[in-house]
This record gives C-alpha cells, structure tokens and sequence, in this order.
C-alpha cells in the first residue's frame, strides 16, 4: 500500500474521523470563543483569539501587541479579560505555547505554569507550553 496525498474534503473526513473517534472519550466538545482586540484611529494594536477544546479547556492561539504598544498594560488587560470569559464559558483551564522570541516570561509573570518545552537547535529555537488552571 503506498500514501497518497489528500484533497481539502479528505482532510475534512480525516478530521471527522478523528473527532469521532475522540468524541466517545471525552464527551462533546464545547463551544465558545473568546476574540478581543484594542484599537487606535481604526489600527489594531493588540489582539488575543482563543477557543475552547475537549475537557473544558480554552486554547489560546493567538496574541499580539504591536512593537510599540508592549509594556503599556495592554497584554495583560486582555489576558485577563479571556481568563474572565473563560470562566463565563465552564472552562477549567487555559492551555497556550510560545515560542523563546515570544511571551515566555510574560504568561509566567501572569502565572501560568510551564508544563513543557523542547529545544531544536538545528533550527534556534525553543517552544514552550503553559497551562494556567481556573
């Protein structure tokens, strides 16, 4: 048997597929999304996109403050604005990574707790995994 490659609809029944098969372990998946951003003269200066997964737990995808803006408050107020709305929606943690260059001593100074990392160093660089439980 050889691999072949896969349309977007087989990717798309590979996922089903998957979800199913999870779905008999860990219940349905919530729903919820939490999305904010800060914005001046119609530009945004920081956002923040996170959604919830399997067992109650809200993923933090994305969070951004534009160069400028760091240092002022502005990841911090939204941080914990989505630890606020986590709650709203049952969540009982917030799992999120980072890479070195990124918010590592940041999310700790907020108090999430470092659950693991790995080093490639053929590329330079490091991720790590936070998980702060509410």
């Amino acid at each position: 048997m050889e691999s072949t490659p896969l349309n977007d609809a087989q990717v798309e029944a590979l996922e089903r597929l998957l979800s199913g098969f999870d779905a008999a372990r860990t219940g349905p998946c919530p729903t919820g999304r939490v999305s904010l951003g800060f914005f001046e003269d119609g530009r945004m200066v920081a956002g923040v996109d996170a959604c919830m997964t399997v067992f109650h737990i809200l993923y933090v995808s994305t969070l951004f403050v534009v160069p400028e803006r760091r240092r002022q408050g502005l990841g911090r107020r939204l941080m914990e604005e989505v630890e606020r709305q986590a709650r709203a929606l049952s969540a009982n943690m917030i799992r999120l990574d980072t890479f070195d260059w990124q918010g590592r001593d940041f999310y700790r100074a907020l108090g999430y707790e470092p659950v693991g990392q790995y080093e490639n160093e053929a590329d330079g660089f490091s991720e790590y995994f936070f998980l702060k439980r509410l």
